[in-house]
């Protein structure tokens, strides 16, 4: 059985060379530095996020050039934007990391993730303008549904378990707005775009109760893990709020790639 989702490829080996051994290098210089990782830091990566997201459907799209391509295709583009990512943490080090400023860590991070965010999303734009029509009504609705879903979810998850949501703040948040919006832009392709899924356990739940039951499944999952991991965070705040940070990408990141994906290629 299948196990990873179409569309990943290796690319050529300078490329692949290349990008891992950067990694390991940016990894080997935060593990000397240790920077703390709050739940500030956590939101402030969610730009971030959305610009692996949008690069990788920019590839799919053929906008990227094709010496940049391999840089952006899955999963090397996860590569890419932790490079990135990484190195902008080690520069800026352990600047405050529980506040929001222009000079904190998370402040560097939140605002460098969003203006790279704002030119992926406007070379889509742009795109999606050149091939016309311009298809937004269904992303759009993607992205509010997965905004209702939250807030919805939020609230009732508020009502029962209040230290959960102290502990983790936005980065549970987030993690649980990234999977309802994945499920849902999911859905919202298979049932009125005809995009087909390319996770093939995503695609089992799919066949066993269709994507109604996949949407409530992926926000059920994430609420729950957010409420599992609120000892861990407590206690391990670095570790754990990175952990939530890996959670809230695997489900922000396709579910950004679906709707910008959909709204470029209808």
């Amino acid at each position: 059985m299948q196990l990873l989702p179409e569309g990943f490829v290796l690319p050529p080996l300078p490329y692949l060379v290349g990008i891992v051994l950067v990694s390991l290098v940016i990894v080997g210089v935060l593990y000397r530095q240790t920077p703390r990782i709050t739940k500030q830091t956590v939101v402030a990566l969610a730009p971030w996020m959305t610009v692996g997201a949008g690069l990788y459907a920019l590839e799919q799209a053929t906008v990227v050039p094709a010496v940049l391509a391999p840089f952006a295709s899955a999963p090397t583009v996860y590569l890419t934007t932790f490079v990135v990512v990484g190195a902008i943490v080690a520069v800026v080090g352990d600047r405050q990391p529980a506040r929001f400023a222009i000079d904190s860590t998370p402040g560097v991070v939140l605002i460098t993730g969003t203006v790279v965010a704002i030119g992926v999303f406007a070379v889509a734009g742009i795109a999606a303008v050149q091939s016309p029509p311009v298809h937004v009504f269904w992303p759009g609705v993607a992205v509010v549904g997965a905004a209702a879903i939250t807030g919805g979810g939020w609230l009732l998850f508020r009502s029962f378990f209040p230290t959960a949501i102290e502990e983790t703040g936005g980065a549970g948040l987030l993690v649980v707005f990234g999977h309802a919006l994945d499920g849902l832009s999911t859905a919202v392709g298979l049932a009125f775009l005809g995009f087909g899924e390319q996770t093939p356990l995503s695609q089992l739940l799919i066949d066993a109760g269709g994507v109604g039951l996949f949407v409530v499944v992926k926000v059920l999952l994430a609420v729950v893990i957010v409420g599992l991991l609120t000892d861990y965070v407590r206690e391990e705040p670095s570790e754990g709020n990175l952990l939530l940070a890996a959670i809230a990408a695997v489900g922000l990141g396709p579910g950004v790639h679906n709707v910008v994906l959909f709204a470029i290629v209808g």
